[in-house]
């Protein structure tokens, strides 16, 4: 009877599994792509429409994909799949960044592990090896998560053609006189024994020294007295700093033993000092304008020279006493006060971090280190007790500050003065030039053009060499009294060499082997008279040249490009390291559109970094979850925001993934006996509930692609979700059940309602298609012919996007006023008609044509 029964019913009917499965399915499908060349399919498909360029940031080829590396990638490939549905063209050229320190510091250990031979060209060896086993790696990971790309013709720095075009951009940067070498402080990581760009530079807290020091003015009565948290810097102490418009005053004091003490520092710091310092009962004396003591001779604390005071505007009274120590070789404003003054740029700190013996050291701190490890100072501590011996400290306390460190060692940087390659960025008005270009790109968030200003306007000239061996080469000379010899023909032709060798010719070949055949200046010495230099190229040379080695060069793409888009830490990297060089060599942006994310968090809000030492690896959650799941919470995400990652949060978007993948599959199960052709009715002949539903999807349509435009996938991603847990499955899809199962086949409800059903499936599938392209290209394919599988005609990522036509309203749109500059495409659907052979502002086109503004991306408007 119960078998009777149920043969009465129309019950849902679809090989389209109820069980996900993503882990088992998605590699079947990605291999179905590839196998039927849908990437090539795709770009084919829309090969004379406008093209959208998004030009990839390289990650670095140093480990698996971090989960981080993912929410990046992912991104990207969203918004070209949707960008593809909305009719352009978008090729897409992954990049890989090859040299640079972490590699060369994760294959030093290694190597130094194995007890191998450092030399040079066997470290570089050893480093393309590890960067290629990468690459290999990395690309069959994000080709996991879903990523489309021409993986045919992805860019490496390493490769000896991309490598000529750095050298080319360098050669083009030195012709215009911008590239100067000087004694400069810079950033310096003693464990990598190597100069550090601000981008490799990260601020930690850290507990320093704070101490108060006396220097004794021997024509006066009185010691001047500095303050510092660096006290291991005081051997390099060349001058005091004070301001000159601030006034000074003399503090009188007798110690518990009788001893009559002067001390000057600045008067509104005075009551503060004499706290700090615990100076009972001091008195105030005579006061000073700071510029009356310009070239007060004070003398050093324990080294037989003098300090002599200079005058600066950037002293300061909001800590310490308005009296600054002062060492040319380890500060930046230090050094710009030592030019002025004529000082020598000292620096007693080798390149391995300790003391030198430079005959200027007292013998006791030679060869003593001043790196922190666990907290503590060697150098803090020796010259505390040198201090306290000659009685000029007055006091130590510990401080809690920020302080900068390296990203890759993670300890304490130092300043320190050494001959380093610089790119002048305030000559002939390359400064304001870029400030100017900033202006012309469109920023999201737009808070984002306020970073990059602040990062442009107080940059210092780019310190672009490293004492490294994995990059690419400084083309520099030297003669044997160690002048510099840099010169643009001369590195444009070897650039031609190494377009064919690669880079490791300058490891292999002496001066004179490389410079056969090239013109030299006449004002340069014989080539058997030169030597070649070792610093390589500051890394981000290599990436921010990118632009010109890969956008240029690529048939398929356009200089600038239409979007960068990469996380927000790279307004001090990426982002501005391509604007220098492309307003250096181009005189313009190499973006339109810059698009920032935030940074992948842990429950504690705290970031989850690939240097951490336990990253999180994209394939974790892939392996556990699946790329739809995976990308499905990244689109949940505000990722303008730092996005959070628990399992708890995967959890909850699993069980919002079930919701769509239940709404799709119940569509396809009540259309097992549709035929569009024989059962779609007139939209007046809906039932009312079947009309409401057809209007809820046509409010979705238009706030999904609102979404899009604007790059705000978390309010695509709730529209979605809603409409599917809420609208139909709730409502929606509850109320049909009865009349699909129980009225006959062809009853005027139920076919009322199968026409609705399928003028909703169609646009969702379309709608999730750039979130969800496994499960939804899957849902296609069963729907398109009922199979899992289908050739590429069959499948969702070479459809159209959704638009009002499709849910049975008319659709007349005109041109948009703010359009009327732009390049208008037809989509196909209106062949022959005349407003498309030559579209003018203010044509009414028919009722499915569809616009795209190709400049400013967005349709045309609604009428």
């Amino acid at each position: 009877m119960a078998d009777e029964l149920k043969d009465t019913l129309n019950l849902p009917q679809t090989p389209f599994p109820m069980r996900a499965n993503l882990t088992g399915r998605e590699p079947a499908r990605i291999a179905h792509w590839e196998q039927t060349g849908l990437y090539a399919k795709i770009q084919q498909r829309n090969a004379n429409r406008p093209a959208f360029v998004l030009h990839d940031g390289p990650p670095f080829t140093n480990g698996d994909v971090h989960i981080g590396t993912a929410l990046n990638k992912l991104l990207k490939d969203i918004i070209l799949r949707y960008k593809t549905m909305r009719g352009f063209r978008t090729p897409y050229v992954p990049g890989w960044d090859c040299h640079g320190l972490p590699i060369e510091h994760k294959v030093m250990k290694e190597l130094q592990a194995q007890k191998r031979e450092l030399r040079p060209l066997d470290i570089r060896k050893a480093c393309a090896e590890f960067s290629a086993k990468f690459i290999e790696k990395q690309r069959g990971q994000f080709r996991r998560l879903g990523v489309l790309a021409d993986w045919t013709s992805e860019y490496k720095t390493m490769n000896p053609a991309f490598e000529a075009d750095i050298l080319r951009t360098f050669a083009s940067i030195v012709g215009q006189g911008l590239v100067y070498r000087s004694k400069k402080p810079v950033y310096w990581s003693i464990p990598c024994a190597t100069a550090l760009a601000e981008a490799e530079i990260e601020y930690k807290d850290k507990r320093s020294s704070s101490v108060w020091v006396a220097f004794p003015v021997p024509a006066k009565n009185f010691s001047i007295v500095i303050w510092t948290t660096t006290p291991w810097t005081l051997p390099a102490n060349l001058a005091i700093a004070v301001h000159p418009e601030l006034e000074y005053v003399e503090i009188h004091h007798t110690t518990a033993a009788g001893t009559a003490k002067t001390y000057l520092v600045a008067d509104v710091r005075a009551d503060a000092f004499i706290a700090d310092c615990a100076l009972e009962g001091a008195t105030r004396g005579a006061k000073h304008t700071g510029r009356s003591l310009e070239g007060l001779q004070a003398r050093h604390p324990f080294i037989d020279r003098p300090s002599p005071v200079v005058l600066a505007d950037y002293v300061t009274t909001d800590a310490g006493t308005g009296c600054v120590h002062t060492a040319p070789g380890h500060g930046m404003e230090d050094y710009q006060t030592g030019l002025k003054y004529g000082l020598d740029i000292y620096c007693p700190v080798n390149d391995s971090g300790t003391y030198a013996n430079d005959g200027k050291i007292p013998p006791h701190l030679v060869g003593i280190s001043v790196l922190e490890t666990d907290g503590k100072c060697p150098a803090n501590v020796a010259v505390l007790k040198t201090l306290e011996e000659h009685g000029a400290l007055l006091k130590v306390v510990s401080i809690q500050h920020q302080y900068p460190h390296c990203w890759r060692s993670k300890t304490p940087v130092i300043f320190r003065a050494v001959d380093q390659w610089f790119v002048a960025l305030d000559r002939d008005g390359k400064r304001r030039a870029a400030l100017d270009a900033i202006g012309t790109v469109a920023w999201t968030p737009a808070f984002g053009e306020n970073r990059i200003r602040a990062a442009v306007e107080n940059r210092p000239d780019w310190c672009i060499s490293r004492q490294r061996s994995w990059g690419v080469p400084i083309p520099a000379f030297y003669d044997a009294a160690g002048t510099a010899y840099l010169n643009a023909t001369v590195i444009a032709a070897i650039a031609e060499k190494i377009a064919t060798a690669g880079t490791n010719l300058w490891f292999e070949q002496t001066a004179a082997e490389l410079l056969d055949g090239i013109a030299l200046p006449a004002t340069w010495p014989a080539a058997a008279q030169l030597t070649k230099g070792n610093d390589t190229l500051d890394v981000w040379i290599d990436s921010g040249t990118s632009h010109i080695a890969v956008l240029t060069h690529h048939p398929d793409l356009h200089w600038p490009a239409d979007l960068y888009l990469e996380g927000s830490d790279q307004h001090r990297g990426w982002f501005q390291s391509t604007l220098w060089t492309a307003v250096l060599t181009k005189g313009a942006a190499p973006y339109k559109r810059v698009i920032t994310h935030g940074f992948v968090v842990n429950e504690k809000r705290q970031k989850i970094s690939k240097s951490d030492g336990k990253p999180q690896t994209a394939d974790g959650y892939v392996n556990k979850y699946g790329a739809d799941i995976v990308r499905l919470w990244i689109a949940s995400e505000n990722y303008q925001n730092d996005i959070p990652l628990s399992d708890a949060i995967f959890d909850s978007i699993s069980n919002q993934y079930r919701g769509i993948r239940n709404t799709l599959r119940y569509q396809l199960s009540n259309l097992y006996d549709f035929d569009p052709a024989q059962h779609t009715i007139p939209p007046a002949d809906l039932t009312l509930l079947d009309k409401w539903a057809l209007s809820k999807l046509d409010a979705l349509v238009g706030e999904v692609t609102a979404a899009c435009e604007n790059y705000e996938f978390h309010k695509a991603y709730a529209a979605l979700t809603n409409f599917s847990t809420n609208t139909l499955s709730a409502t929606y899809h509850n109320i049909l059940k009865d009349r699909l199962y129980t009225l006959a086949a062809d009853a005027p409800a139920r076919r009322s309602a199968q026409p609705a059903l399928h003028g909703i499936f169609t646009p969702f599938v379309r709608l999730c298609a750039p979130f969800l392209p496994f499960t939804t290209d899957e849902a296609w394919s069963f729907y398109k012919t009922g199979q899992e599988y289908s050739d590429t005609t069959a499948s969702i990522h070479l459809e159209d996007w959704p638009g009002n036509a499709d849910v049975h309203t008319t659709w007349h749109r005109r041109l948009a006023r703010d359009c009327s500059a732009d390049t208008l495409v037809c989509d196909g659907e209106t062949t022959g008609n005349p407003a498309c052979a030559a579209p003018t502002p203010g044509d009414t086109l028919g009722d499915t044509d569809k616009i795209v503004c190709a400049t400013s991306t967005a349709a045309a408007d609604f009428d």
